[in-house]
This record gives structure tokens, C-alpha cells and sequence, in this order.
């Protein structure tokens, strides 16, 4: 019960051709129809939903800020934390309002974010009138559609029956998932990305681009899951149609161009978007031993509040779970995966200390899908992530719900 190649998998399963191809139509049709196990999984991310909402609930009222307050706050209030502040400012007021930019003292480094979230968010707005809800309403539809396409990515992968409902039971209950459900870029990301990877495998690469391109507006990102996206495009692209699909594969680049024109047509700067990570999270480049070393300091030294120093606790096991995916998927040959690993861990690891690691583990779902088959072997191994994952996944909520760091 291991995870097997997306090929060797269409081997084993296929059966004899058909005398006749269906109608598209019947295609279409057969490809949106939910399977038992598809409404499993929207079943399991409706109920993961409600939970998170539940505790948001209870955090307004036993853990304000204030500890003599009488009155909760808004509903919405604990989803109005950290990166949020950013996503709105983009969304409601632009990158560079009334002329302010990264020439201000007090600047809040926005343009670090790239804008297919806030654009979105402005979209949903129009007819959304809480700027929140408009943001927990994207997290909702894009991670439900993200959900759905998990499923369908695990399946290429094993042959087990529930695999789909097992990745992605593993992904909701994890311990960064509350940003799943958040007015965070990650949901959207993989509502995007996702079936990029579906549709390169079905090697419909016009749309596999097009889709990984809509990814970068989202986050940097995207371009990792282009290079794995052009990767497997060489590993596996056989016949003339197949090489005439080849300029798709530029395509996801251009939004990543097109911002970098955009934040140069403002402040002169065509490296803009890197010195705004530099300047607000000391993304400046180190190599990958001090990144390390910097982070442990600390995590260890006591040179943090005890918060913080946990937070960059978690970052370094995060690094190492990172690192141990990469080599095991290098060992099993999976190089599209393992590139798109590779390049994650290249760019956050390579900062003046790690952050927002934990959280990036939601994007790769190379991960899931083996934790899925590890844990479809041994019950032990399912009983003992969930038993940890449970604790972790309440604590990472309450921290960001509470407006404490969160990584």
C-alpha cells in the first residue's frame, strides 16, 4: 500500500479500450458528477468549517484582549489578524495610495503581497459588503474546490479505496489548517494550482498553464508549480501534439512579469516586491546553514519572547519535515514533485531566519499524499497523527484567533 507513479497507476487500472470514444458531453458530465467520495470530503471540510468557526466563537469570549472586557467584539473580529491587514489595504485602498509607497517611513511593505487575492477580494466585495466576510467567503468556495481536487490528485497516487477522503482528512486537521479559513491567499492558491496538476496529467497543458498562471497572481509560488508543471511536460510528452503544447509553458510567468512592470512603473524598482520581503521580513538572502543557525538562536537562545520562540520552533521542524519529503520523493524518482518541494524550501529557507514555513506545508500536497499512504498501511501510524495533529491544529487556531503570532 505505497504510493505509486501517476503512470504505473494508469496501468494497473486501465481496462480495454472502448470501440468508440464518448461524447464529450458524456465526458463532461462524468467528470463533474461527485463520487460518494467527493461529498465525503465536502462533508468532512463543511464539518472542519464549522469547527474552526466554533472556536473563533469561543476565543471572542474567553480570551480577549482586554480581560476585564464585557462585550466579545465583532463575530468577525478574530479572522482580522497579521496578513489580513495587508490583503485589505491592497483590495480597498491599492499599493500605492495617494502617492505613499516605500519611500515613507511608515510604510507597510504591501507590495510584498502579490495582488490575485485582494483583486478577488474586491470582486467578492461588490456584492459582499463586510470586507471579512468577503474574504472568509473566497476561503470557503476556493477550499472547497481545493478539497475536491486533492481528492482527485491522491487518486492518480493509490490505489486505495477512501485515499481522496484520507489526504484530505490529513490536510484539514493539520496544524497550520486554520489558515485554510482565513482571508488568506493559501485556499485560493490551491483551488488553482490543484487542478493544474489534474490537468497536466490528463496532459491538457493549455489549461494546466493557464491555470498555474492564475496560481502566480496569487502567490510567488505559482511559479514553483509552473517549473514542476514544464518538468513533467518533458518527462512525459511523447508525440508532436503533445511538443506543440510547449509555448503554454511560458505562460505562467507573465503575471509574475507584469507585477514586477507594475511595481517598477510606480517606484522605480524592478526588484520592488523582493526589498518589500526584505524590509518587512528580513527575507534578505543567507545561505541555507545560517538561515538554520539564525532560526535555532532563535527558538533555543531565549532571545525571544516565549511565543515567538515557539513559533520558530515549529519553523525549524517544519524545515526538516521539508527536507526529509524532498529527499524521499528524489528517492522514489518523483521529480516534478520534488522540484516544486525543492524550490519552496530553497526560497524560505534561505532568509535570514525562517518564517511562515508551517503554514506553506498546506501547499504541498506531495506530503498529504504520502502521510495518506503511510497511514492507510499502519492504523497505528493514523491513531498517532491524529493524535498529535488534533492538539496542534486547536493550538495553532487559538494563537492566531487571539492575535498572537502565528507563523
Amino acid at each position: 500500500m505505497s504510493v505509486i507513479s501517476p503512470r504505473s497507476r494508469e496501468e494497473t487500472t486501465s481496462g480495454p479500450l472502448p470501440s468508440s470514444r464518448p461524447d464529450p458531453v458524456v465526458r463532461r458530465s462524468a467528470r463533474l458528477r461527485l463520487s460518494a467520495e467527493d461529498r465525503d470530503v465536502l462533508w468532512l471540510f463543511l464539518l472542519t468549517r464549522t469547527a474552526i468557526w466554533t472556536t473563533a466563537y469561543c476565543a471572542r469570549w474567553l480570551f480577549p484582549a482586554d480581560a476585564d472586557a464585557r462585550d466579545p467584539g465583532s463575530v468577525l473580529a478574530p479572522f482580522e489578524r497579521w496578513d489580513w491587514g495587508h490583503f485589505l489595504n491592497v483590495a480597498r485602498d491599492g499599493y500605492f495610495p495617494a502617492g505613499n509607497g516605500p519611500w515613507d517611513a511608515d510604510w507597510d511593505n504591501r507590495e510584498a503581497f502579490f495582488p490575485g487575492f485582494p483583486l478577488a477580494l474586491r470582486a467578492v466585495h461588490t456584492v459582499v459588503p463586510s470586507w471579512t466576510a468577503a474574504g472568509l467567503l473566497i476561503s470557503f468556495v476556493a477550499g472547497a474546490i481545493a478539497v475536491l481536487a486533492l481528492a482527485r490528485v491522491a487518486r492518480l497516487y493509490l490505489p486505495d479505496a477512501g485515499a481522496g477522503r484520507r489526504t484530505v482528512q490529513l490536510l484539514l486537521l493539520s496544524p497550520c489548517a486554520i489558515f485554510l479559513a482565513t482571508g488568506y491567499s493559501e485556499s485560493l492558491f490551491l483551488a488553482l494550482a490543484l487542478p493544474a496538476w489534474l490537468a497536466a496529467h490528463r496532459r491538457n497543458w493549455p489549461l494546466a498553464a493557464t491555470l498555474a498562471a492564475l496560481a502566480t497572481t496569487v502567490r510567488i509560488s505559482g511559479l514553483f508549480v509552473a517549473a514542476a508543471l514544464a518538468l513533467h511536460f518533458f518527462l512525459t510528452a511523447r508525440t508532436r501534439a503533445d511538443r506543440r503544447a510547449l509555448p503554454w509553458l511560458a505562460l505562467p510567468a507573465l503575471p509574475a512579469v507584469l507585477y514586477a512592470w507594475y511595481l517598477h512603473s510606480h517606484t522605480g524598482d524592478w526588484m520592488a516586491w523582493k526589498h518589500a520581503q526584505e524590509r518587512g521580513w528580513y527575507r534578505q538572502f543567507h545561505a541555507p546553514w545560517e538561515a538554520w543557525s539564525n532560526t535555532w538562536e532563535s527558538a533555543f537562545d531565549h532571545v525571544q519572547t516565549t511565543g515567538y520562540a515557539f513559533m520558530f520552533q515549529a519553523e525549524l521542524l517544519a524545515m526538516a519535515v521539508g527536507l526529509a519529503l524532498a529527499a524521499l520523493l528524489i528517492r522514489r524518482r518523483r521529480w516534478p514533485e520534488a522540484a516544486y518541494i525543492a524550490l519552496s524550501l530553497w526560497a524560505l529557507g534561505t532568509s535570514y531566519w525562517y518564517t511562515s514555513i508551517p503554514r506553506s506545508t498546506l501547499l504541498w500536497w506531495p506530503l498529504w499524499i504520502t502521510l495518506a499512504a503511510w497511514s492507510l498501511r499502519s492504523p497505528r501510524f493514523r491513531t498517532a497523527y491524529f493524535c498529535l495533529a488534533a492538539p496542534l491544529s486547536t493550538l495553532f487556531a487559538l494563537t492566531y484567533l487571539t492575535g498572537r503570532w502565528a507563523g
